[in-house]
């Protein structure tokens, strides 16, 4: 079957985040991590036919809800999991939080790797405990852990948790088993637990393979909890649909106590049939369109290196949010953003993900290719005079 992600889809009006919060209706918001294709048609058929039955109360998450998680890991990553490891979640962040608050007290430490997905920012913060960076080098373009700074930050004892994000956003890497294995033998030695994000897991381009961190080792599974969802992948996020496993029974009991705490235990019968269409039917679509972002990602590395040489484009490995390291022009990234934005581009500016993330600027390339021209196109206007 042929999927049209050329299509323009209009967004405005629908109170979209992303293009109905621009400071005026000219702005190209290439920004925050949804895309703009429609769903795949699997997900809508079943969406239209939840819909024809007209009755939406409290609904729970059946069991072929689980067996589409278990079926869609075991296929994709090579990943058994079992169905009373898997907690039901509104949304990553809603389970990041959760998991956050059951682990750790106030003024515990929680270990971060930026430049990193800024609401770990944000999840520490509000659970009243404190950033511990660990920051990723930046070697030939490409970023790697410094497990000597790791081991010595994961020693102190205050250090409970650490907040991995696999792949990682925004730098963009797939991390490898003999990486995933060195971390987990520091985090294992220091007793850290790690609460591993994998909503990217599904957006790994060839040439690469996700390793979910569960299955490194026996206990990696039983001392970690993963975070993962379809939202990004068949981009559903605005149905705040979510799952988290984890083999740790005491991690289980304390993450549920917390869900129903925040009364956010339930998920809408919308997000389930789609979480179980996407799974079930969706893997045709998901193919096609890791095709046409690798070909988007293609075409922004050769506009670059044409028009903008001076930004230099870190490897995209995952997620469809390419980092752009702009150094070179010796401006700070708020004002490199803000610029754009007054070109009526809307990018996020580096240091959203931590102050290693200065000089840098991320920009979302999942949109029809002509929207992707016209956005790189308001960057050339931009910085190419400033060569």
């Amino acid at each position: 079957m042929e999927y049209n992600f050329d299509e323009i889809v209009s967004r405005h009006g629908t109170n979209s985040i992303k293009w109905d919060s621009a400071p005026n209706g000219d702005v190209l918001p290439m920004w925050v991590a949804d895309m703009d294709f429609k769903a795949a048609p699997p997900i809508l058929e079943a969406l239209q036919k939840r819909l024809s039955h007209g009755s939406f109360g409290y609904t729970q998450a059946p069991q072929l809800f689980y067996l589409a998680i278990i079926t869609w890991w075991n296929k994709r990553h090579g990943l058994t999991l079992q169905q009373q490891w898997i907690i039901p979640i509104s949304g990553a962040i809603t389970g990041l939080t959760a998991a956050v608050k059951a682990l750790t007290e106030i003024g515990d430490k929680i270990i971060i790797q930026p430049p990193v997905y800024n609401h770990f920012y944000i999840t520490i913060n509000n659970a009243g405990c404190e950033a511990v960076e660990n920051n990723l080098l930046l070697k030939n373009g490409k970023y790697t852990i410094d497990f000597d700074d790791l081991e010595q930050k994961a020693a102190d004892p205050k250090v409970k948790l650490l907040l991995l994000c696999n792949p990682h956003n925004p730098a963009g890497r797939v991390w490898k088993k003999d990486e995933l294995l060195r971390l987990a033998a520091i985090c294992g030695k220091h007793n850290v637990i790690i609460l591993s994000d994998e909503i990217h897991s599904d957006l790994v381009y060839p040439g690469n393979r996700h390793i979910p961190l569960a299955s490194i080792a026996d206990l990696v599974s039983a001392e970690s909890i993963t975070i993962a969802s379809p939202s990004k992948s068949f981009n559903l996020a605005g149905l705040q649909v979510g799952y988290l496993f984890t083999a740790n029974t005491s991690f289980q009991t304390q993450i549920k106590t917390v869900l129903m705490e925040q009364e956010s235990e339930l998920l809408s019968p919308f997000a389930i049939e789609a979480l179980i269409a996407a799974y079930d039917n969706g893997e045709e679509w998901l193919e096609a369109l890791l095709v046409y972002l690798q070909c988007n990602y293609k075409y922004l590395q050769s506009f670059i290196a044409q028009h903008i040489p001076s930004i230099r484009v870190v490897p995209l490995e995952a997620t469809y949010l390419v980092w752009l390291d702009c150094r070179a022009f010796q401006k700070s990234s708020d004002t490199l953003s803000q610029q754009l934005l007054e070109a009526n581009l809307w990018v996020n500016p580096g240091t959203m993900y931590g102050k290693a993330g200065e000089g840098f600027l991320r920009i979302n390339i999942a949109c029809p290719l002509k929207q992707l021209q016209d956005g790189l196109d308001r960057i050339k206007s931009v910085l190419e005079p400033q060569l």
